[in-house]
């Protein structure tokens, strides 16, 4: 079994949930009392967010990149970035180790086209919803990719930074992404991918009228899959 590097922080409430989605799947796939092998990087939020906040994204990819080479020279045989919005700074990463990052985008679009869809919404932070980071690299598989009007993107921004990721549920949350999703639907979108790895939190497939797509799993089994490969 490959080790996984976890770089991660972003928040701490979703980076728990890769832990235990790591080892889930590692322990379904092998049975018995097998875990995940992986080793965890835990930045400082705060600082991240600061730094997300001014635009001064560069700085911000060389916190993550440090990270990342840490966990390379610790034995991490391949990395995660476990957030969604950080992915901006994949490439800063990538760049700066010499073992493959997985990226999120890519486990999430090859999950949307093994479903047959082609049309998505897209919730997640206002930087992931708004900047063509993220969007781009969905439409690069072949995705149309749809994201909520300006008020919409506000609320589902929000609820992520002053609530899921101080591990606060909120049932009235619940029902404002219920109906940013239906407008969506409306639109067009076939599913819904949600684009933050704290989302999961707070909905659910029985929240929205259409398939979603959770990324913190579809990561998560990207990464064991990856790990447990031959060769």
């Amino acid at each position: 079994m490959k080790t996984i590097g976890l770089i991660g922080g972003m928040s701490w409430e979703s980076s728990a949930e890769y832990y235990r989605l790591l080892n889930e799947l590692v322990r379904e796939r092998l049975g018995g009392l097998h875990s995940a092998r992986c080793i965890l990087h835990s930045v400082d939020f705060a600082e991240i967010e600061r730094l997300q906040v001014s635009g001064e994204w560069e700085q911000a990819g060389e916190v993550l990149a440090e990270a990342g080479r840490g966990l390379a020279a610790a034995g991490a045989d391949l990395l995660l970035i476990c957030t969604n919005t950080m992915h901006k700074v994949a490439g800063q990463v990538q760049d700066a180790v010499p073992v493959p990052l997985l990226h999120l985008g890519d486990a999430t679009a090859d999950a949307v086209r093994a479903a047959g869809l082609r049309t998505v919404g897209l919730l997640g932070t206002a930087f992931t919803m708004e900047q063509d980071f993220y969007r781009d690299r969905l439409a690069g598989h072949g995705l149309t990719v749809l994201v909520p009007e300006a008020e919409g993107r506000a609320e589902v921004h929000r609820i992520i930074y002053e609530e899921l990721c101080l591990g606060i549920v909120d049932d009235g949350s619940r029902a404002v992404y219920q109906r940013v999703i239906d407008q969506l639907v409306a639109d067009g979108a076939e599913g819904v991918v949600l684009g933050c790895t704290e989302i999961e939190l707070l909905i659910g497939q029985e929240d929205s009228p259409v398939p979603v797509f959770p990324t913190t799993r579809l990561h998560a089994e990207a990464a064991v899959t990856a790990a447990l490969a031959t060769g």
